[in-house]
């Protein structure tokens, strides 16, 4: 049994540093906003970053950081390979096999964000929450869809970034339509 007394104690006090928190991130996140605002360049990349369904302010930021806008990682195999979304095969000659996983290696702040952008994409982006389901009626394991999300995610902003231009979603302009 929980005495009441002791956890409403409990709530006011995280409630207070609750609120702390949620005042300091505001106030990063403005003083982001503030910096990429400075630099057209930044600027121009930032917006094609958020072009890109699911991909929000955070997200943005870090590759642009992390890739040091892009002038280090263009190449989206390799930036996979750096966000550790890339899978890798586990084997050992001809006998003993592994199935595919991700390096341990990877920058993990640029992995969770990504994670976290592939989860609000099967919940909101149309496409990418079909090809979760299809994936997962064909028996393929919750965080191996994930990961392929995360990749896709991934390589949805390096074409971006290389092409110039901001994205432009293409669901139903392949569907052949019967007159």
């Amino acid at each position: 049994m929980i005495d009441k007394k002791a956890a409403n104690e409990l709530k006011r006090l995280s409630k207070t540093a609750l609120e702390g928190l949620a005042q300091s991130l505001k106030k990063v996140e403005d003083k982001m906003l503030e910096v990429i605002e400075i630099d057209k360049e930044v600027r121009a990349l930032y917006e094609l970053i958020t072009s890109v369904k699911c991909v929000g302010k955070v997200l943005a930021t870090d590759l642009i950081v992390y890739t040091h806008g892009f002038t280090r990682m263009l190449d989206g195999k390799k930036l996979a390979c750096y966000c550790g979304v890339a899978p890798f095969e586990y084997s050992s000659g001809t006998s003993i096999k592994g199935s595919p996983g991700t390096s341990s290696f990877a920058n993990r702040v640029l992995k969770y964000h990504l994670h976290m952008a592939a989860m609000s994409a099967i919940r909101h982006c149309p496409e990418l929450k079909e090809y979760y389901k299809r994936k997962r009626e064909e028996g393929k394991g919750k965080m191996t869809i994930l990961n392929a999300i995360r990749n896709k995610l991934l390589h949805r902003i390096v074409a971006v970034v290389k092409r110039g231009t901001p994205y432009e979603d293409r669901v139903g302009q392949n569907k052949v339509q019967m007159t």
